[in-house]
């Protein structure tokens, strides 16, 4: 990217720029710093200014680092804001000529991963991860970066990733950081890919861990597969559009005259990447695979635990069916000795010399039918 004339605005201003500095409640570029910033003083994490890949001074707030910058004849801004307020926004947009679309962007949040250029000023849209070894989880962070011919704007949602330490590994590389905004760029990006690195491990071991619990019959490792595999997406979201990006870049390399050695480092981030998103791709489809093999496990098991309570369910039908048997055989001599132990004046065969021999033939007759009966139906 080469350096505009007339400064780093041209002498022009656009659309947006123009509506910024229209409105009576903000800023114009030309203006004098205010004490009363209206600017988070959080919000600013570092603004550092730099020549020849030399930090020259670190401003305090915005309104310095734009004086300071415009007082330049060459030399890079790069500034470094987390969660900023619409106010910070706004003023950067009007003194770096930010296209509205891109601020609007940054402003909001929850993008997809992107790289669109704007004139001379590349807006990209990263999605940072890290994993969380306490609660075994990965979280996500978005990161906005303005690249422009004499500026780089951060601007951070989340934890993720650390640019402080992407700042102090271009400081003490000085060759590297004199090549301009773009090498802040790779150093963003090559940063943000590293970080994928500890999560790609992190899923490893929590899908070695899963494979275990799946055989071994935990019933909560239904959920930590659906738990992950929703990592996985937002994972994919996130590096998927990075290879896309990257080769973006690099069929810019002659057009924008990109550095050789630049152009070398962009090409080994984008391996990187490549690699990674092959990776979250097998870890989604070892996921799918995984559930697949829980299921059926489950419904294996679901058919044991049928198939036990269908025979312990024949098992108490049969014991019921030898009670029953033992209770009818049981019952028969009990109603021939009730009937003949009533008390009548008048009972019939009462004082028959073989009524009590009959009785007692009766019993047993009745009791070995009904025992033989049952016998042969396999009740006994």
């Amino acid at each position: 990217m080469s350096e505009r004339p007339n400064g780093r605005n041209g002498g022009r201003r656009s659309v947006w720029r123009r509506t910024v500095t229209a409105a009576p409640a903000t800023e114009t570029p030309a203006a004098a710093p205010e004490p009363a910033e209206p600017a988070e003083p959080a919000s600013v994490v570092q603004a550092a200014l730099y020549r020849d890949g030399v930090r020259v001074s670190a401003p305090a707030t915005l309104a310095e680092t734009f004086r300071e910058l415009r007082d330049q004849s060459s030399g890079m801004a790069w500034i470094g804001l987390a969660r900023p307020t619409a106010d910070e926004l706004l003023s950067l947009a009007a003194e770096f000529d930010l296209h509205p679309l891109a601020v609007e962007d940054a402003m909001e949040a929850h993008q997809r991963p992107k790289l669109e250029r704007y004139g001379d000023t590349l807006f990209v849209v990263l999605r940072a991860a890290r994993y969380l070894d306490a609660p075994e989880e990965v979280d996500f962070g978005e990161l906005h970066v303005f690249v422009g011919p004499d500026f780089v704007i951060t601007v951070r949602h989340g934890a993720a990733p650390d640019l402080s330490a992407v700042r102090r590994r271009m400081e003490d590389s000085s060759e590297l950081l004199k090549l301009g905004p773009e090498a802040v760029l790779y150093a963003i990006l090559d940063a943000v890919v590293d970080g994928y690195a500890p999560v790609v491990s992190g899923v490893q071991n929590d899908i070695d861990e899963i494979e275990t619990e799946v055989f071994r019959g935990d019933p909560e490792v239904s959920r930590r597969i659906y738990e992950l595999s929703r990592e996985m997406v937002e994972f994919q979201r996130a590096t998927r559009p990075l290879v896309g990006m990257l080769h973006g870049l690099m069929a810019g390399f002659a057009k924008y005259e990109t550095d050789e050695e630049l152009q070398r480092y962009l090409r080994d981030v984008a391996d990187h990447v490549t690699h990674t998103s092959e990776r979250v791709d097998g870890f989604r489809q070892a996921l799918t695979e995984i559930l697949t093999v829980n299921a059926t496990l489950v419904t294996q098991q679901q058919n044991a635990e049928m198939r036990a309570l269908a025979e312990a369910g024949f098992e108490q039908n049969e014991e019921v069916k030898k009670i029953s048997s033992w209770a009818a055989i049981l019952f028969a001599p009990t109603l021939v000795g009730t009937i003949y132990g009533m008390n009548f004046r008048h009972m019939p065969e009462l004082h028959w010399v073989l009524g009590y021999p009959f009785a007692i033939a009766l019993m047993g007759v009745v009791c070995t039918s009904l025992y033989i009966i049952f016998k042969r139906r396999d009740w006994l």
